[in-house]
């Protein structure tokens, strides 16, 4: 169950990655020991947004080509659908090389678009309803994008299972769940627990670094993952890009949690070792918040300088109001063509970061947040 496979992959040279992805899945049995002839098998691939694979935003098309292939031959009935932060599936799949894969191979795009209401939501969540197409698969395959993370510090497995959830259902989750970090960690891990995908193959061969997971910037990793746990496979994530389980806030709820995977003590690694492929240079996101010891009732007079916030880099800016638009508590607003935050309402889950399609919107940390970094006392 917590058996981790990492092995070397340099480039995304179509027969390397299919050769890759054959020897990755050998100490887990293969793809047939997941997929029976028939089945439907939904794969699910990071398609945050319509940018190019070189982004390092998406899931790059030749890993989903060699996922799809490996179905295939198994005998299982490809499907490929996620459910995009903005633009439609079909958009945003045709824009990172996904959808012209899907064409080739013969497999089928499932935008997600009908849902339905979870039969036993897990208790963090008021409500949940997840992608029709989810539930009525045979099995899962997630398929993530190793990305930084503007407020969870790491997407990989565990996170890339929050595209089960449709459209506009994001930011009313993120709203749920405000400014409590941990409080959407728990919801994220229960999603992935409720979902629990048959197996989590990770694209780190370019992963992404700093202002992730859409403004970020590609860094050469060299790396595929997989096992059986969303949970142990950040572990080995984390490891392999030399973070701490404390810069993961999935894995550090789940620590505290003491759920089976959450630290690499738990986790079998096969295949080559974490610090052979490990980066020499990674960049993790920024801190977003910080508390060294200051009492609950200072927290909100203080909070623009302990945590950070969005600001707009006007430079960058369009207008084009796709921030304004998905923002859940509704704190932002367009004003002579361009977003005005109101600092007040925001509750600082960096959906306009996440979304936006220039990069114009920043990360602009707190004075004291700042010191913490530079004196070592933050994350």
């Amino acid at each position: 169950m917590n058996r981790v496979v990492l092995h070397a992959l340099p480039d995304y040279d179509r027969a390397g990655c299919e050769a890759a992805l054959q020897t990755l899945l050998e100490p887990l049995g293969g793809m047939k020991a997941y997929v029976q002839a028939g089945q439907r098998v939904l794969i699910k691939p990071n398609m945050l947004a319509a940018k190019a694979p070189e982004k390092a935003v998406t899931t790059h098309p030749e890993i989903v080509r060699a996922v799809i292939r490996a179905v295939q031959q198994a005998g299982g009935e490809a499907w490929v659908g996620d459910s995009p932060g903005v633009g439609s599936c079909r958009q945003v799949a045709r824009k990172c090389g996904i959808l012209a894969v899907v064409e080739e191979t013969g497999a089928r795009l499932a935008p997600f678009v009908d849902c339905r209401p979870a039969s036993s939501p897990p208790a963090s969540f008021q409500h949940l309803e997840i992608a029709c197409e989810v539930l009525d698969a045979d099995l899962v395959i997630n398929l993530p994008k190793l990305k930084t993370h503007q407020i969870m510090g790491l997407t990989c497995a565990v996170k890339n299972l929050f595209g089960a959830v449709v459209g506009m259902r994001k930011p009313q989750l993120h709203l749920q769940a405000g400014s409590d970090k941990a409080l959407f960690a728990r919801m994220l891990l229960d999603l992935a627990d409720h979902l629990k995908p048959a197996l989590s193959i990770v694209d780190a061969v370019v992963a992404m670094e700093g202002d992730g997971p859409g403004s970020g910037d590609p860094v050469a990793v060299g790396t595929l993952l997989a096992g059986e746990s969303p949970l142990a496979v950040d572990a080995a994530a984390l490891e392999l890009l030399g973070l701490r389980t404390e810069d993961c806030w999935t894995q550090k709820i789940a620590r505290e949690q003491e759920l089976p995977g959450a630290t690499l003590k738990d986790v079998e690694l096969v295949g080559a070792a974490p610090a052979s492929l490990r980066p020499q240079h990674f960049r993790p996101a920024k801190a977003t918040d910080v508390s060294f010891g200051v009492p609950a009732f200072l927290h909100q007079r203080l909070r623009r300088s302990l945590s950070a916030l969005p600001a707009l880099d006007a430079n960058c800016c369009t207008g084009c109001g796709l921030c304004v638009e998905h923002c859940p508590p509704q704190a932002m607003a367009l004003q002579n063509h361009r977003p005005h935050i109101d600092l007040n309402r925001c509750i600082g889950c960096f959906c306009c970061q996440e979304l936006c399609p220039r990069g114009a919107i920043l990360t602009r940390q707190g004075l004291l947040l700042r010191l913490s970094r530079f004196f070592g006392l933050g994350r």
